[in-house]
């Protein structure tokens, strides 16, 4: 079974796929800009990647070998600042859409037809928007754009694209960004209806989903997980 490479893999979501990944067997590389801060698990390789820089990518790819899957969880968050800013505007986009596009770009033409699959980390923002996050979620919004664009074209060569749209889920980066709103995580659970926040596992299970043979049908899905807060 082809590896599956995991961007943003050493921490938050992409760590909770990694591992969920490993313990079902398949072998995972996890690349990210940092290594993880502690051992990662058994079944997973680390690889340094930037996904703001062309040339990372290329490299971290070429290192990689075969591949049979990607997700793409790398990214940034974080509030707009007062005034617009060109140098927020360009971290946050780089980061989550072109960052996006330059990984799908390089896996796509490797992948296995009638096995690929992508599986793109969206955001509840990606489908909805508020005015304190502009850049996010214009960024978010392009992924899900850019997601069923990739999944029409890749439909012919049987890989599936898809994106995942988790709302608050409790990672490092989720809590830096309630310490910005000065919110607790009982008050971001309360803005749900299920009045809870996602675990970064639930999200792992989510994209094992779209890689297994159960959604080889499923393409072109931009997939809340949210507690209903798009509703």
């Amino acid at each position: 079974m082809s590896a599956v490479l995991v961007t943003g893999g050493t921490r938050g979501i992409g760590l909770a796929c990694a591992r969920l990944l490993a313990s079902q067997g398949r072998s995972v590389i996890a690349a990210a800009r940092r290594p993880a801060d502690g051992p990662l698990p058994e079944g997973v390789r680390y690889l340094p990647c930037d996904v703001t820089d062309a040339a990372s990518v290329r490299g971290t790819f070429a290192a990689a070998g075969p591949l049979g899957a990607v997700i793409l969880a790398a990214g940034a968050a974080g509030g707009d600042p007062p005034a617009p800013d060109e140098e927020h505007w360009r971290r946050i986009v780089s980061s989550n859409l072109d960052g996006a596009w330059r990984c799908a770009e390089a896996a796509a033409p490797g992948l296995p037809d009638g096995e690929g699959r992508i599986v793109f980390l969206s955001s509840v923002l990606g489908l909805r928007a508020v005015p304190d996050q502009v850049a996010y979620s214009a960024a978010k919004h392009g992924v899900i754009g850019l997601m069923k664009a990739l999944a029409l074209r890749l439909a012919p060569r049987g890989i599936t694209v898809n994106a995942l749209c988790p709302g608050w889920v409790d990672t490092e980066m989720a809590r830096a960004r309630w310490g910005e709103l000065g919110m607790t995580a009982a008050e971001a659970a309360a803005g749900t209806p299920t009045r809870r926040i996602t675990a970064a596992e639930e999200v792992a299970e989510m994209a094992a989903y779209l890689l297994s043979p159960a959604a080889k049908n499923v393409t072109g899905q931009a997939i809340a997980l949210d507690g209903g807060a798009g509703l």
